[in-house]
């Protein structure tokens, strides 16, 4: 199973980036695991979320099941998105990809791409801690499946 995760903007905190590594290296037992990172719009007066859009679109390819990370998505369970992401996997979705928009959130035409969007409740959270949060969760979903003892 390939996992991919896409977000906007340079992670630049070194605790993020340890954590996210760290995450990656246990998913490595399970999956092919990559983020990839596109330019985020950084001038006020040049703000377009149809930009960033348009440079995550590109990282998508067509054979990807996509969720796009959205306040308004279902919120799941971490048994329920295990459940998820098994079925996903047995029945030939092999290619999963996780959208995490910036600032500005994420364009209509990103939306429209994704297969389902997928909420963590109703907080707000910075674009970068929730690269580590998703990162992580989807490594406990792995644990669910394996019926390990990660999750309890």
């Amino acid at each position: 199973m390939n996992i991919k995760i896409i977000g906007v903007g340079k992670l630049k905190e070194k605790y993020l980036k340890q954590g996210i590594a760290e995450y990656a290296k246990r998913l490595g037992t399970f999956c092919k695991f990559q983020i990839v990172e596109v330019p985020d719009e950084k001038a006020p007066e040049k703000l377009s979320p149809a930009e960033e859009g348009e440079r995550i679109l590109a990282k998508i390819k067509d054979k990807e099941y996509v969720y796009a990370l959205a306040i308004e998505g279902k919120e799941r369970s971490s048994e329920e998105f295990a459940k998820e992401l098994e079925d996903l996997g047995t029945y030939g979705t092999s290619d999963i990809t996780f959208v995490i928009g910036g600032s500005l959130g994420l364009s209509p035409e990103v939306l429209k791409r994704a297969n389902t969007k997928i909420s963590f409740g109703r907080f707000t959270l910075p674009h970068q801690l929730m690269r580590m949060v998703l990162a992580e969760q989807i490594y406990r979903g792995f644990m669910i499946n394996a019926g390990r003892p990660y999750h309890k």
